[in-house]
């Protein structure tokens, strides 16, 4: 793939740019450095910016040559995970227990790199919005907050558009879902009260550990028997913990999970019948259950219109060749979503390499081979979005 002069001569910068932020990476609603550096960038651009939106999240807004009401926002993630990372690269994590194992680091650099190349030629009509959004990762839902904190009030935004980097598919090539992309995702949490006692002695107790056992098994036929064949969902459980000695029936039993839907009608009815099912087992077994959900992000959905815009604007400027028609949505969330049901827009993955290392891995690197293809589309939506 040939890039324009402007943007092959940024490539080495970008590099820096983007080995620096995964030097430093910071968790959830604590991007405070890596705020500072974006913005540090962005004013050398000449662009104006607006901090502490949704806590540390930044806008930066660029005007075009031609004065028009029409807009654009493109939102990049720029939170870390909390984990420890293990790639022993020379820019590796400085930062004990954080690390860019999701791409972020990337997706900032690819929006830095447009928000350059459009600061120097401004020739579209009407403003960019250039959105640094923090906490995208473990539910903390960072789009929520900009949006709480008058992301689309503040800003006259028409439509909002997301990427993220794809292992698994070719280096550069675009999947554009039409319509649903990512699923939704809620935790549920089980907590069952029993009546602990000797282990010699069950029939004077009421173990929660049998509960569990028939929780679990009973869960499981929730997709299998009572969800629509049609339709989609995964339902997991993750968590479990019980008990202190071998000779003890304990107090009570905790197990807990995650449930992945595709929309918001199947959402709310497996989300009621865990519930029912989680208490009426319970009470099977003489136990008592507190069950507490903790709302997840809603489907990614695209808006039809505008992934059938992205999908010409990608064909056009990168090749029919390059569009990856075969990929299916994905059971994983990604709170992109909130934006997606307040402002028409689509969300992308771009292909990072067939054997690239998969996403949260402690042994993940953003490649940055696919920098310039991030850049490129970035500002061909913008100049075609804002004619």
């Amino acid at each position: 793939m040939k890039f324009n002069k402007n943007i092959q001569d940024l490539i080495p910068t970008m590099k820096k740019w983007r080995q620096t932020i995964h030097s430093f990476p910071e968790i959830a609603y604590e991007e405070y450095k890596t705020a500072e550096f974006i913005e540090k960038k962005l004013k050398e651009f000449g662009i104006k910016v607006v901090k502490n939106i949704g806590k540390t999240g930044l806008v930066g807004i660029l005007e075009g040559k031609k004065k028009s009401s029409k807009s654009i926002g493109l939102r990049a993630d720029m939170d870390a995970l909390p984990m420890d990372e293990r790639t022993n690269l020379s820019y590796s994590s400085k930062n004990l227990g954080k690390m860019h194992a999701c791409g972020h680091d990337g997706h900032v650099t690819m929006l830095l790199g447009a928000a350059k190349i459009l600061s120097e030629d401004k020739n579209f009509s009407g403003k960019v919005y250039f959105i640094f959004q923090p906490a995208e990762e473990g539910g903390r839902a960072g789009a929520k907050s900009m949006i709480n904190d008058g992301l689309f009030k503040k800003f006259k935004i028409d439509n909002v558009w997301g990427i993220h980097n794809w292992p698994g598919v070719e280096l550069g090539k675009a999947v554009i879902h039409k319509q649903f992309a990512m699923a939704g995702g809620d935790i549920f949490e089980i907590n069952i009260l029993g009546k602990g006692g000797h282990a010699a002695q069950p029939n004077v107790s009421n173990d929660p550990i049998i509960a569990l056992g028939f929780i679990i098994v009973s869960l499981q036929t929730i997709v299998s028997r009572q969800l629509d064949p049609f339709s989609n969902a995964v339902l997991s459980i993750t968590k479990i913990n019980s008990g202190s000695a071998f000779n003890v029936i304990p107090e009570n039993a905790y197990l807990g999970g995650t449930l992945r839907s595709t929309n918001e009608h199947d959402r709310n009815n497996l989300l009621k019948k865990i519930k029912s099912l989680v208490e009426q087992t319970a009470i099977s077994h003489n136990c008592k259950v507190d069950f507490k959900i903790i709302p997840g992000y809603p489907p990614t959905v695209n808006d039809e219109k505008s992934a059938s815009f992205a999908h010409k604007i990608y064909e056009k400027y990168f090749g029919k060749d390059m569009i990856d028609e075969n990929c299916t949505p994905t059971m994983g969330s990604e709170d992109f979503s909130y934006m997606l049901t307040e402002k028409p827009g689509a969300y992308l993955w771009l292909g990072a390499g067939i054997n690239s290392e998969k996403l949260h891995s402690p042994y993940f690197d953003f490649n940055d081979k696919l920098l310039p293809f991030g850049v490129k589309y970035w500002e061909c939506l913008v100049r075609e979005n804002l004619k």
